[in-house]
This record gives structure tokens, C-alpha cells and sequence, in this order.
């Protein structure tokens, strides 16, 4: 038996999944086309800060919360019908979610190239 790397688990979501760069989700996130849910574990946002207006979903939960059947989805914190933007710290994590979220039959889903490093040199606010 094979255990893969974690290289090419990214290597073969990158290859099934949509990357979009921070200047371009930002346009998303300005015109309010998508859900901007940032992955990264809350140490992380209270270490380098977090992205004004961003939902913050542990990549721990995402599947949990992203059930379509969750208080998140009931509540109306996130709109179904817009594309789900993710970002972690640079890009690994947020692949391999958009990955499993595709996987659960979500269509409209992606991340930002680079991560949180990229967001955070561009016009995104950080907070």
C-alpha cells in the first residue's frame, strides 16, 4: 500500500478545483457574489488578525457547518446561492477543503492562491 503526500493530495485538488487570486476575490467580496470564509484555526486569526467581513469556519468544521442542514445554512449566515471563497494561511488547507466541499456536491466553490499572505497585501481590511 501507498500512502500518498500531502503534496499530492494538493497536487491532484489543484487539478479538480478553481483558484482565484485576492484581487479577484476581492471584486467578488465587494460586488457581495460570494461567501468569504476564511479556514484557519482561531489561534491563527488572533496571531496575525482576521479579514473584515469574512465568516470563520475552523477547517476542522467545514464539512459540519457547511451541511446543508446546519444552524449556519438555517440561520441565513450564508447564502447557498453565492460562491464559497476560501482562504487559510497560504493555500494548502483551503485546496484541500475546496476539494471535500466539491466532493459534498457543491459546484460553486474556490480558493485564493497564497492564502491569508496574499489577502493580507492587498485591499482586503484586516482587522
Amino acid at each position: 500500500m501507498s500512502i500518498k503526500t500531502i503534496q499530492s493530495l494538493v497536487s491532484e485538488a489543484m487539478s479538480e478545483i478553481k483558484t482565484i487570486d485576492a484581487e479577484e476575490a476581492y471584486q467578488m467580496f465587494e460586488n457581495k457574489n460570494c461567501n468569504l470564509i476564511d479556514i484557519r484555526e482561531s489561534n491563527e486569526l488572533e496571531n496575525t488578525g482576521s479579514v473584515e467581513g469574512a465568516s470563520h469556519i475552523p477547517r476542522g468544521m467545514l464539512e459540519v457547518y457547511l451541511d446543508p442542514n446546519s444552524p449556519i445554512f438555517q440561520n441565513g449566515q450564508i447564502d447557498q446561492n453565492k460562491e464559497f471563497v476560501l482562504f487559510c494561511a497560504g493555500g494548502v488547507r483551503s485546496a484541500l477543503a475546496v476539494k471535500s466541499l466539491k466532493d459534498m456536491g457543491y459546484q460553486k466553490v474556490s480558493h485564493i492562491d497564497g492564502g491569508f499572505a496574499s489577502i493580507a497585501s492587498s485591499k482586503f481590511k484586516i482587522i
